[in-house]
């Protein structure tokens, strides 16, 4: 357990001195806390052992971002990693996702206690998955179980690398990885108060506006608490207190659907932005499209069915070509991607065409070589 910089400057040194890839693993609070942040850094190299970063009480972690280097990271679902440790310096140069890799191999269950288990024979606890690990002093079943989750790591790899090379899909998973390594984050959105679960419901202007004064005002309410939105008052809460359009914070208050830890202690709070809601003179309008996006394939249907076939087609050959892949549609090519080339067809449709249009939105080199001569078909066709 590594509690404070001069622990990690030795911690860092130890692992420096071993040998081979590094298993990488963070544990967060998502659900708890407002922020992502890794509330726990655990590293295992063969020759050096396993440690426990404690970010809390460490300053600088450049000592370990420089022993961390020369070999391959190795983590089971990188993306839900690498944002954390890229914010305290922590980057990788070569990935390995054995999440990704197993979902290439078309296993049928991808959770690393699942693959280690079929590719190991290894039974992992995971008692602990959910917790709170902003939990200070972290009990010590908890610093069992985050250890096994990174120590095995290596061995998976190899493990499943082994499967990788017999199935000839190597080159895929590389390509993959990098994809991985290199994505950038999600630019924010515009309005995200519209992503309100269950805000569907809500039509009138006037509801929108209250809607997004709740969400508003829980959001900075949650930041500055350092709390997840929706531990102190629910996305339903707010959807129903629009709903039930109170009178006065009374009213509010005698609502049984407004629940959460903070929907009474905070009630002035959550009053005032309802009233807000009710007052302004910015009214929001239809949900906008975000710039460079197309519309929902869900209204294609009835407002445009030569897309909507078209979108059928092609995910009826992605389906029997990962099929015989034997991978997950999603893997073979993205979703949004088939939806891309539905929505706007290629100009060029000879398999040159298409692959020269989805390059463009992103696929790999691998994912051109498989999908574009079948895609090209439906257009062709």
């Amino acid at each position: 357990m590594v509690t404070d910089d001069a622990e990690l400057e030795r911690a860092s040194a130890l692992i420096a001195g071993g040998s081979g890839p590094f298993g990488v693993d963070t544990e967060r609070a998502s659900g708890f806390k407002y922020s992502n942040r890794a509330y726990l850094v655990q590293v295992f190299r063969r020759g050096a052992g396993t440690f426990l970063f404690d970010p809390v009480g460490i300053t600088d972690f450049s000592p370990l971002a420089q022993a961390l280097t020369g070999d391959e990271w190795v983590l089971h679902a990188a993306d839900q990693d690498l944002p954390s440790l890229a914010e305290i310096g922590l980057v990788p140069e070569r990935l390995f996702d054995t999440e990704l890799a197993s979902r290439l191999l078309g296993l049928e269950r991808v959770g690393l206690g699942a693959v280690t288990h079929e590719l190991l024979g290894i039974e992992l606890a995971k008692a602990h998955s959910a917790s709170d690990w902003s939990t200070r002093p972290l009990p010590e079943p908890w610093l069992e179980y985050a250890a096994l989750d990174v120590a095995l790591l290596p061995d998976l790899r190899d493990a499943v690398e082994e499967r990788l090379e017999a199935a000839g899909k190597r080159q895929f998973a590389e390509q993959e990885f990098e994809a991985v390594r290199l994505k950038e984050p999600k630019p924010k959105a515009t309005e995200p108060w519209r992503k309100l679960s269950g805000g569907n419901r809500l039509r009138a202007p006037r509801q929108l506006a209250m809607a997004r004064e709740l969400w508003t005002a829980r959001d900075d309410f949650a930041r500055s608490k350092d709390v997840a939105p929706g531990r102190l008052l629910p996305d339903a809460s707010i959807i129903a207190a629009v709903t039930a359009n109170p009178r006065s914070a009374g009213e509010l208050a005698s609502l049984k659907t407004f629940r959460g830890r903070a929907s009474r202690s905070e009630l002035d709070r959550w009053w005032k932005a309802i009233l807000r809601g009710k007052t302004t003179e910015d009214l929001p309008g239809p949900k906008k499209r975000e710039p460079g996006t197309i519309p929902s394939h869900r209204g294609w249907a009835q407002r445009h069915p030569e897309a909507a076939d078209r979108l059928v087609e092609l995910r009826a050959v992605v389906t029997a070509e990962a099929e015989r892949q034997h991978m997950p549609p999603e893997n073979l090519i993205a979703p949004a991607l088939v939806r891309e080339l539905a929505w706007a067809p290629p100009t060029d449709p000879s398999p040159e065409g298409v692959a020269n249009r989805l390059a463009d939105l992103g696929a790999r080199p691998w994912q051109l070589a498989l999908v574009a001569p079948i895609l090209s078909t439906v257009f062709v066709e």
